[in-house]
């Protein structure tokens, strides 16, 4: 039986392009992957958190840090022109693909390549306008309400789940609800996908149990899951 991820993106991340190309050497040939666009804005809001390029020295270290594992792993990588940036209109068109059935690894590497490989972003108006035409999905319809509410929807989806970052990925109806986040978790999903052993073990249950112990102060209490 073909086992099936849902692999939540936003191609304002560089680690979710790195991953997304690194995607079909890492994981098992037979793994179907369902990519959902989300608004990782949506995310940082919810959870109360501020993204890595809000941060001035870790903007400059995460930037660091991306050029780096190009470099190392052999990724193409070119900077956009800045960055953060919009990125609704990329998504927009991403989830007009997901809607006519047609959003997969073939067609989203164009997006993420926009911005991550030709250093463009969305406001570039000609460049945008010839990537929508290059997929076939005229620019009117990323203003579609259909279009707009099925983001909000998969951003919904994701809060449910427990989503907070991207790249995040999830085993389909897996009761233990697990998630793998980032770039780095891309071997452990392999190995979780390859029945490893570890994940059933003791040591595994009890770091997923740590109780806490202290806390800020003048932190908020964390938000609920599917509150918003």
């Amino acid at each position: 039986m073909t086992t099936a991820i849902d692999w939540y993106f936003d191609p304002i991340s560089p680690f979710a392009y790195l991953a997304f190309e690194r995607l079909p050497r890492a994981l098992p040939a037979d793994v179907a992957v369902r990519h959902v666009p989300l608004l990782f804005a949506g995310l940082l809001r919810h959870w109360g958190n501020v993204g890595p390029a809000e941060i001035a020295p870790k903007r400059r270290f995460t930037f660091e840090h991306v050029a780096w594992i190009a470099h190392r792993d052999g990724t193409p990588l070119a900077m956009p022109a800045v960055h953060p940036f919009n990125p609704l209109p990329l998504l927009r068109l991403a989830v007009a693909l997901e809607l006519e059935g047609r959003l997969s690894h073939a067609t989203l590497a164009p997006i993420f390549r926009f911005v991550w490989q030709q250093g463009h972003v969305p406001q570039q108006r000609a460049e945008f306008d010839a990537l929508c035409a290059a997929l076939g999905v005229p620019t009117a319809a990323l203003a579609q309400d259909a279009v707009k509410a099925r983001l909000r929807e998969n951003g919904e989806e994701a809060v449910a789940r427990g989503v907070f970052g991207v790249p995040t990925a999830a085993l389909q109806g897996d009761a233990e609800g697990q998630l793998f986040w980032g770039l780095d978790a891309l071997d452990m999903l392999a190995a979780r996908l390859g029945q490893d052993p570890f994940f059933a073990c003791a040591a595994f249950r009890a770091a997923a149990a740590l109780p806490v112990g202290a806390g800020r102060a003048d932190a908020p209490p964390p938000p609920t899951p599917g509150a918003d």
